[in-house]
């Protein structure tokens, strides 16, 4: 069998991306390269396990997003189109360009729950990367992936919870489309040595929807589309970005807790 048709067979079958590149950088300490479409796709998780922790903020956090007001805590990316996300029955949604805190962080804690756009689980052209496509960027910089994976596969480096373009999930913990889902996140910042090196690399656990998806996961830099590029030193303190990829992605109930 030639190997185009294993692939397309494999693919098929829902143990590889039907979507990806074999073309990408090597991922480094890994055989696979960046968003690499033979890479094998995690398992799915017991769907009997899955449930959105709709976790109220505990006393002491800094609530970014109460389900009323964006102005407050977000800024735009954008300086020539600064409009901020659409607030709809409790929800910020995403539109025009991302946003970022105005507050800076280190390591947190950090809990928020979204959803996928309306109406793109019936839309046969909204799949792969382009079903609900967000993240979240620690220290405007480090991206957890957000994507709605319930059905449609992608590289398993760029699906839902991916440490993006490099680390698939351990499982597949996707909620139906149009479901809220939660990621509970520990998140530790790296450590930059005086002459700009890296003392000890960021790191992220993440439990979605209650089953623990990264496992104090290292990065090995900065996320970035088809390419691995290094660590570069910054401030120990940077904010949150949430991406606009085109999609009317929902999120609610953010919070994070500072760690001391």
């Amino acid at each position: 069998m030639r190997l185009a048709s294993l692939l397309s067979l494999l693919a098929a079958a829902g143990l590889i991306a039907a979507e990806g590149y074999t073309d990408t950088p090597l991922i480094p300490g890994t055989t696979w390269h960046v968003h690499d479409s033979t890479r094998p796709q995690p398992p799915r998780a017991d769907a009997a396990k899955l449930k959105c922790n709709e976790a109220a903020a505990p006393a002491g956090a800094v609530v970014l997003f109460d389900g009323k007001d964006v102005a407050t805590e977000w800024e735009s990316d954008a300086n020539k189109s600064p409009a901020l996300w659409l607030v709809k029955d409790g929800a910020m949604i995403a539109r025009n360009n991302g946003i970022h805190t105005k507050r800076s962080f280190g390591d947190i804690t950090l809990h928020a729950e979204w959803r996928s756009a309306e109406g793109y689980d019936s839309n046969p052209k909204k799949k792969g990367q382009g079903n609900s496509n967000s993240g979240i960027f620690f220290m405007k910089t480090y991206e957890l992936q957000v994507l709605d994976c319930s059905k449609t596969d992608t590289y398993a480096d760029g699906m839902t919870a991916a440490i993006y373009g490099q680390l698939p999930p351990l499982f597949n913990a996707c909620l139906p489309s149009r479901s809220w889902n939660s990621y509970d996140v520990e998140w530790t910042a790296p450590r930059f040595n005086a002459d700009g090196s890296v003392a000890s690399k960021a790191r992220i656990t993440v439990v979605m929807n209650g089953v623990k998806v990264q496992d104090n996961s290292e990065y090995i830099g900065p996320s970035s589309h088809k390419k691995n590029p290094p660590y570069a030193k910054h401030a120990d303190k940077l904010p949150i970005a949430l991406q606009f990829h085109g999609d009317a992605v929902e999120y609610r109930n953010f919070w994070v807790v500072e760690k001391k």
